[in-house]
């Protein structure tokens, strides 16, 4: 803490590897000259997604610039309130495979069980983690959105539902799994989701904005979140890379 640092995010493909071959071959220069004063010390984020949590620490989607031919990280949409600029998937080549919680709501997952699971299926999702549970006030109220919660009433309709019966846990994972989820579910509002796509989860299974049949991780940060909510014993897969990042 004695003297300042510097820190850079940077994208290129195979970044990780370019950029620790580079320093390297920089470090072994710096050895032929024989300098002997600071040596340049440095921490390197290991995978894209210890990158995701380093960059927010330091950065904000004013931070960044992006040239016309890159993948633009900045005009992401703002999902629950938190942004998706720094999704671990702009700094690789390719999707990664991640997991993702969903919830179905009480009363939604008794009758229409079968079908879910079935269209989980089709998406190419594989269900890591399962759990029926009955949801305590406090867990509920984690799971409302910050919108819902200014508004007393609203707050107090979604939790009392949240709570009244049952609810199913899921947790999925499959490349690109929290976006994807987020598109199947569709807006929150029923109605509306009815409007865009008749297709759309909540569109065929929610009536109402409090009763809309399902509630999924919004972003990374928030599914990292919900797995060790919801899943603190662990998962039923091999080895779950969100996971295991996580303890890096």
């Amino acid at each position: 803490m004695s003297n300042p640092v510097l820190v850079c995010a940077l994208r290129r493909a195979d970044a990780f590897t370019v950029l620790a071959d580079a320093l390297k071959r920089f470090t072994q220069c710096r050895e032929k000259l024989g300098r002997s004063g600071h040596h340049l010390q440095t921490v390197i984020s290991s995978t894209p997604e210890v990158t995701f949590r380093q960059a927010i620490l330091f950065f904000t989607e004013t931070d960044f610039v992006t040239g016309k031919t890159s993948v633009c990280c900045l005009g992401c949409p703002q999902v629950g309130g938190e942004w998706l600029w720094v999704s671990p998937l702009c700094f690789v080549p390719g999707a990664q495979v991640l997991c993702t919680v969903l919830l179905i709501k009480p009363g939604a997952w008794s009758h229409c069980l079968a079908r879910i699971l079935r269209q989980l299926y089709l998406q190419q999702f594989r269900v890591v983690g399962m759990k029926h549970i009955n949801l305590e006030p406090d867990l509920a109220l984690g799971l409302v959105s910050s919108e819902v919660k200014e508004d007393p009433a609203a707050l107090e309709a979604h939790c009392a539902y949240l709570t009244s019966g049952a609810a199913l846990v899921l947790c999925l994972q499959r490349a690109n799994a929290v976006k994807k989820l987020i598109d199947l579910l569709g807006p929150e509002d029923p109605k509306l989701a009815q409007a865009l796509n008749p297709f759309l989860w909540r569109a065929q299974y929610g009536t109402s904005t409090v009763q809309n049949g399902f509630y999924g991780s919004k972003s990374y940060q928030t599914a990292v979140r919900d797995m060790k909510l919801f899943f603190p014993e662990g998962l039923c897969c091999a080895n779950c890379q969100t996971l295991e990042e996580e303890e890096v």
